[in-house]
């Protein structure tokens, strides 16, 4: 699912420091497929160069309220775009779009659009604190806009660090992405489980594996884009933790099973893409273990099954899905799976197919029900299998209210 895919958005930017970040913004919503009309307040103008944005978009940068032969341009961009972005969103732009000022293009066009409106503040920590500007931000949101909170971080050279630095341009492409989705998961809790967990053998070695936590992370970022609240409970990831979830981070098999037990009791679906450790050394060296003549020998007991005692922390009704990661015999080892823990979806995964399992950006699965399907996923990247699993745990739900 791509949802800036045939969107158009209008990208707004005023005159702040910010605005070299819009140039990127621009980039990135133009690769996801959306048309990218640009609309540049007379002060935006002076830190970065209309031209830039034209480069970027291959569309053309609109400056002027009325501009020659095109008196009613905020008209026509309010109307046609999906959805308004105003990053960066200055103290002054802000006190004017409260007020329903429409003295510049851009004004003239939150005005005008029936469009979902992201305005994201970006200015000095003060200029933000003030209890005006404060006062706006809410005013804005009462209205219906969303408004993004600054981040902490450096801010103008000279000012050092402080609320008010703009987010980065992913955080703001996630928040676009959530605003324009179907919502399919909007008021569902979602709990997803991701990456490896270690455990320890001594002061500097751990039992692991390879998983890398991309498959978990890729579920946890669809379901939020999708509108579910999401925890993503995750050992040692080897990619960045997604925008949006809340994350909870883990080391050992017990971290995590204490983690899902927290957080299962009140959600709707328990996804385990995590590839917790199966075994875990009975005692624990106290000290580094030595080389020797003699290879020491590790007694291993087995850790908590998280999937399995997940069912005795969740109401009745919630959706379980575990995954299966096989080197022989999947798809019987799967359904067996499947079954012993009660599960109404396993994802099947080959650990030695090329292209899929850990490690990889893409994956190849095979996704089966507690009613007897079996559904193949071709090879394609890891963000397009969530969407697909998450899709099948929607068609889940339904059943399961049909059949209460």
């Amino acid at each position: 699912m791509r949802p800036f895919e045939g969107r158009r958005i209008l990208l707004g930017v005023t005159g702040g420091i910010a605005s070299y970040k819009s140039a990127w913004l621009a980039r990135l919503l133009s690769q996801e497929g959306a048309a990218v009309d640009v609309v540049m307040t007379r002060s935006a103008t002076e830190f970065i160069a209309p031209l830039t944005f034209e480069a970027l978009t291959g569309r053309p940068v609109h400056t002027a309220l009325i501009a020659a032969g095109h008196a009613l341009d905020h008209i026509k961009l309010a109307s046609s775009a999906d959805a308004v972005v105003v990053a960066p969103a200055t103290a002054d732009f802000c006190a004017r779009a409260a007020h329903g000022q429409a003295d510049d293009l851009l004004t003239a066009i939150l005005l005008a659009t029936e469009a979902r409106v992201l305005l994201v503040p970006a200015m000095n920590d003060r200029m933000w604190a003030h209890v005006q500007t404060q006062r706006n931000a809410a005013h804005l949101r009462e209205i219906g806009y969303q408004v993004l909170d600054p981040e902490v971080g450096a801010l103008a050279a000279g000012e050092g660090s402080g609320a008010g630095r703009m987010p980065e341009p992913e955080t703001i492409l996630a928040h676009v992405a959530r605003m324009l989705d179907d919502g399919s998961f909007r008021g569902r809790r979602v709990v997803v489980t991701a990456g490896p967990t270690r455990e320890v053998v001594d002061p500097v070695r751990v039992l692991s594996n390879r998983s890398s936590g991309r498959m978990g992370v890729a579920l946890a970022s669809a379901a939020w884009r999708r509108g579910a609240d999401v925890t993503l409970i995750a050992g040692p990831l080897e990619v960045a933790a997604p925008v949006g979830p809340t994350l909870v981070r883990v080391e050992s098999t017990q971290e995590m099973a204490g983690a899902v037990r927290d957080a299962a009791g009140d959600a709707d679906v328990l996804i385990m893409a995590a590839a917790p450790a199966d075994f875990r050394a009975a005692v624990p060296s106290a000290s580094k273990i030595k080389k020797g003549h003699e290879s020491p020998s590790i007694a291993l007991e087995p850790t908590t099954d998280i999937l399995r005692d997940s069912a005795l922390h969740m109401r009745a009704g919630a959706i379980r899905v575990g995954f299966a990661l096989e080197t022989d015999d999947g798809l019987a080892n799967a359904r067996r799976k499947l079954e012993a823990k009660s599960l109404d979806l396993i994802v099947l995964n080959d650990a030695l197919e090329p292209g899929a399992g850990v490690g990889t950006e893409t994956n190849r699965v095979t996704i089966l029900g507690a009613d007897g399907s079996t559904e193949e996923v071709p090879l394609m990247l890891k963000r397009e299998v969530a969407d697909i699993i998450l899709d099948r745990v929607l068609d889940r739900v339904a059943a399961r209210s049909c059949e209460g």
